[in-house]
């Protein structure tokens, strides 16, 4: 006779990017030993896929491939509060006197800050405007496996943001247009387009805490975190 499968109980949550009601179940062992490899791996691409696959598990009836990065981060942060508890310990080193500052983060005070210079129109001259998206996070893995000092990288941040430009009477969604077509919409933006792209993925929502500590030499410090970095530190 087989052990008895255990019925977990399903929870609702609403998705900060499009506000809309999502059911899920709490992560079990399984998930934790997921999240404790990628922990131990120390590497960001790793990190955020073991998110993903953990998120993903838990999900009842929502597909995390359609999820911007930071509802993911929310996602995992309800689901280690209804699954584990509300306290995370670990460790830090000051990067002044370089000892060892033990800290721990109460996962409820971690709040989602959202800019309020935040928005997804940009005006392209009288007639058209660009509508902007969330990069999915398979274009953020990408984005993590590129090299910092690839030139190409900003571009392909800005690109993955592209969504459709409208007027009163068309719209073009990037979707249907191949990449030369997009390379050369690109080139044709002016200085001023490019930095409220820019500005569109800086001020994107995002999860952040800080914590005040004081050092041996008696200097108050402030340590932040963001985003995923509350799980694998």
């Amino acid at each position: 006779m087989s052990l008895p499968k255990i019925d977990l109980p399903i929870f609702e949550m609403t998705l900060p990017s499009t506000k809309e009601k999502i059911r899920y179940r709490p992560f079990t062992v399984k998930e934790e030993k997921i999240l404790l490899i990628a922990q131990e791996a120390k590497d960001a691409e790793q990190e955020v896929l073991a998110a993903r696959q953990v998120v993903n598990n838990c999900l009842v009836d929502a597909d995390v491939s359609k999820f911007a990065m930071f509802d993911l981060e929310y996602v995992l942060l309800v689901l280690r509060s209804r699954s584990v508890d509300n306290t995370i310990s670990f460790q830090i080193a000051d990067p002044e006197t370089k000892e060892t500052i033990k800290l721990s983060i109460d996962t409820e005070n971690v709040k989602f800050v959202e800019n309020e210079e935040h928005t997804n129109e940009i005006p392209l001259d009288a007639t058209f405007k660009l509508f902007l998206k969330y990069p999915s996070i398979d274009e953020f893995v990408r984005i993590i496996q590129m090299d910092d000092n690839d030139p190409l990288v900003n571009y392909f941040v800005m690109v993955s943001c592209l969504d459709f430009i409208a007027s009163e009477d068309e719209v073009h969604k990037f979707a249907d247009y191949s990449n030369d077509d997009i390379d050369a919409f690109m080139d044709g933006l002016d200085g001023q387009v490019v930095k409220q792209i820019q500005r569109f993925f800086e001020t994107m929502p995002k999860l952040r805490h800080e914590m005040q500590y004081t050092n041996k030499d008696g200097v108050d410090k402030t340590f932040v975190i963001e985003g995923m970095r509350s799980f694998f530190i």
